[in-house]
């Protein structure tokens, strides 16, 4: 297991700097994490939204997230945001993060985005397996969870600027889908390629010209982000070959 880097030694001038230095002599934004949770259900792109029950926005759907925990001083600077991501995944949401695709977004800061105060999100990015989904339970400041189409989602449906965190968090799905796997959480752990084609149609909203997809399919493996796997799928037709997300991914 790796050692974490030694802290460097500090000299005179620093030590005593550090113990003069006070937070609130300098402006001090809240900083947060949103979490956008992708899942597919019913042929439908679908996000996971909790309905706040504290204001402001009190009622309106809502991304679950949370503020980021902060120490009071050099030793203690709080939570880590990756590790502030995944609590506010499995308080708000029951899931654990070693069970979904959770990747980091962007940022988002606009003044003005929170009326509270000045608050700047860093917004993350989860897929979850369908079959994950009778597990989410809501938790924290949240009244309860509900699955929604996103093609259904309009701006001014969602609290803060939730609405354009999750087009944003869409595009950099579709952005992936060609050359990753993030596609391995909406998937069975085999499918074929007619079914690896309908949840990137879902994805994306538009239809996949069957031999335009089959040269990105075989592009894949030839990137090793896909391999053949054992066994054949039973169709209307003739077995079909079934394939995997490779393993060593």
């Amino acid at each position: 297991m790796p050692r974490a880097p030694a802290k460097p030694d500090l000299d005179a001038e620093e030590a005593e700097l550090l113990a003069r230095y006070r937070p609130s002599d300098f402006p001090r934004p809240s900083v947060a994490v949103d979490v956008v949770i992708f899942t597919v259900v019913d042929a439908e792109l679908r996000v996971l939204l909790v309905r706040r029950r504290e204001p402001p926005f009190r009622g309106r759907w809502a991304l679950p997230g949370g503020f980021v925990r902060v120490g009071e001083g050099p030793r203690d600077q709080g939570e880590d945001l990756d590790a502030a991501a995944a609590r506010e995944l499995e308080e708000e949401t029951g899931l654990d993060a070693r069970s979904t695709h959770l990747e980091q977004l962007r940022a988002f800061g606009r003044a003005g985005r929170d009326p509270r105060t000045r608050v700047i999100t860093i917004a993350y990015v989860a897929l979850v397996r369908p079959d994950l989904v009778p597990r989410v339970r809501p938790g924290g400041d949240a009244d309860r969870t509900a699955w929604l189409a996103v093609s259904g989602i309009g701006r001014a449906d969602l609290a803060f600027d939730h609405a354009e965190i999750v087009e944003v968090a869409r595009r950099r799905i579709v952005a992936r889908l060609d050359d990753s796997d993030v596609a391995f959480s909406l998937v069975p752990a085999t499918f074929t390629i007619p079914e690896l084609r309908s949840v990137h149609e879902i994805v994306t909203g538009a239809p996949h010209d069957p031999g335009n997809f089959r040269r990105k399919f075989h592009r894949l493996i030839e990137l090793g982000v896909i391999e053949q796997a054992p066994g054949k799928r039973i169709t209307a037709s003739k077995p079909a070959t079934v394939y995997r997300f490779a393993r060593s991914r």
